[in-house]
């Protein structure tokens, strides 16, 4: 059995996080992955917090293991959100689009895990000196709001950069993944996109058969003038922001287009004029199917995978 670090630290049986995505990762989803022995993420968004505090009690009613909860630090409800996570007492969170630096003592003194999601080994360092528990280091291949640098050069640097847990994300849905990220030095890795096609995940199905259908050139990185890129599936709109940004459309004016459109895609299901956020690694998932088979399909293709490698270079060794 694979088991690292990040399992003792936060008392899961895979090293699988499932990604913390606004309008896809709510309870129903979470509860179903820490039941599985991975470590299930609620996505706050932009929610207010009596949404986040029904979504964790969801999770607490499904399953008494482990779950996180991912903070979007530039939420207008970030403190309420905080304030929610602290009474409710909940033990993994994970952050993005920020240095979630002022609220560590506090969440420490629940005992609180506290993995922010970096995209470059200097913000790894400072959120290390901060006294963060460990970090999610996402290559830009992942879906949704990313940064410049790829898993592949990313992780091994910030393994190297800090002496707590890393955790590979982007571009990553399977065991050879799983297999790939701990080659690279971390102790576990994140997945969205295969997630958003479990049973479980309660977003439109238009958007799962979108995803299904996906290629590998089926995602596209638009808003790259607002200094905040989003990779999503290629649709009407994605195209009509490409446009716009060539046209020389202001930043704000591209930003504005955004509002309302994840919500757009997830729940109302509109295929073209939504923000479809997935990773590169669309067009490898090709399935819909219950969350416990995800997990137990990838620690098995990971099992497979090192023993495949075993065998080979143990030959070769011989």
């Amino acid at each position: 059995m694979i088991k690292t670090r990040i399992c003792d630290l936060i008392g899961i049986e895979y090293p699988i996080f499932q990604g913390g995505m606004a309008w896809v990762a709510t309870g129903e989803l979470a509860a179903a992955v820490s039941e599985s022995g991975g470590l299930g993420i609620i996505g706050s968004g932009q929610a207010p917090a009596d949404w986040l505090r029904a979504e964790i009690r969801k999770v607490k009613a499904i399953t008494k293991k482990p779950y996180g909860v991912n903070v979007m630090l530039m939420s207008p409800f970030v403190d309420e959100v905080m304030q929610v996570i602290l009474e409710e007492r909940v033990p993994v969170i994970t952050t993005g689009a920020g240095n979630p630096g002022k609220y560590v003592p506090m969440l420490k003194e629940i005992g609180t895990k506290i993995i922010p999601v970096v995209a470059s080994v200097a913000l790894a360092k400072r959120l290390e000196k901060a006294g963060v528990d460990a970090l999610i280091a996402e290559g830009m291949e992942s879906g949704g709001h990313i940064g410049e640098i790829g898993t592949f050069p990313l992780v091994p640097q910030v393994v190297d950069a800090v002496k707590i847990p890393v955790i590979a994300a982007g571009g990553i849905a399977d065991g050879r993944g799983l297999i790939a990220a701990l080659a690279l030095g971390a102790e576990g890795v994140q997945m969205g996109t295969r997630f958003m096609c479990a049973e479980e995940c309660t977003i439109s199905p238009l958007i799962k058969d979108k995803i299904i259908k996906a290629k590998d050139r089926s995602t596209v990185i638009t808003g790259r003038s607002t200094g905040h890129p989003v990779r999503c599936l290629d649709n009407h709109f994605t195209r009509e922001v490409d446009q716009y940004e060539r046209e020389g459309m202001s930043p704000d004016e591209i930003s504005e287009l955004g509002v309302g459109r994840l919500r757009l895609a997830m729940v109302d299901g509109d295929v073209q004029n939504g923000s479809i956020m997935a990773g590169q690694i669309a067009g490898a998932v090709n399935r819909i199917e219950p969350v416990a088979n995800i997990v137990q399909d990838i620690m098995e293709s990971a099992e497979r995978e090192f023993e495949r490698l075993s065998a080979r270079f143990g030959e070769r060794r011989r």
